[in-house]
């Protein structure tokens, strides 16, 4: 057993890096999905994503233990409307047990108010699981999975940053996308989400 935690910890560690950035809806996740993971005290996260509709911006940020708040506003050619969400967390990863937390987005009429619960779970190979229920735009059942690839030399001395594969089942749909950490705290994210591609920046603190 000693040995199993001194291989998981290091996983652990090291999946992080990539792991906290918002979701486009806002609430530190996926890509539209939420993870089971909150921002750390004193943390706050931005972002910036442009989909088919037109362009999101959200802010999020630690505001009491276990707890993030944030905000997304989404702009188009006609209108422009603002979402908040909210997420605790009721127990932190662990190695033999997962992270679990629960939410609530859309609570100014973004979206169909919508309330959660989802639990993350970080296991070897750099693979990340997901798994949530909640109503409104969940319709249900959530999920999705991470693959986290590290970074690869493609020229003596440069490297391709450290980079995070994800697939998400939305309640409705699957969405597809690749998260860069190019920077500290700084993602870069793309792929394909509902009818048609996104990409977007995020910087956590």
């Amino acid at each position: 057993m000693r040995r199993l935690l001194y291989f998981l910890l290091p996983l652990l560690t090291c999946i992080s890096s990539v792991q906290a950035a918002p979701s486009l809806a806002g609430s530190t996740g996926m890509i539209d999905n939420p993870s089971a993971d909150v921002l750390r005290e004193g943390q706050v996260s931005a972002g910036y994503y442009h989909v088919v509709e037109g362009n999101q911006f959200s802010f999020t940020a630690h505001v009491a233990p276990q707890t993030e708040v944030g905000a997304v506003i989404f702009r188009d050619r006609d209108s422009e409307r603002i979402g908040l969400n909210a997420k605790f967390s009721l127990q932190q990863e662990r190695v033999n047990t997962p992270a679990v937390a629960i939410g609530v987005e859309g609570l100014t009429g973004y979206r169909d108010t919508s309330w959660y619960a989802v639990a993350s779970k970080s296991l070897p190979f750099g693979i990340r699981l997901h798994a949530g229920i909640g109503n409104g735009r969940f319709n249900g059942v959530f999920g999705g999975v991470e693959k986290q690839l590290n970074s690869l030399s493609v020229l003596p001395g440069k490297y391709l940053p450290t980079a995070s594969l994800m697939a998400e089942f939305d309640g409705r749909q699957m969405n597809y996308g690749l998260r860069f950490a190019v920077a500290p705290g700084v993602k870069l994210d793309g792929g394909w989400r509902k009818h048609g591609s996104y990409f977007g920046i995020s910087y956590t603190y």
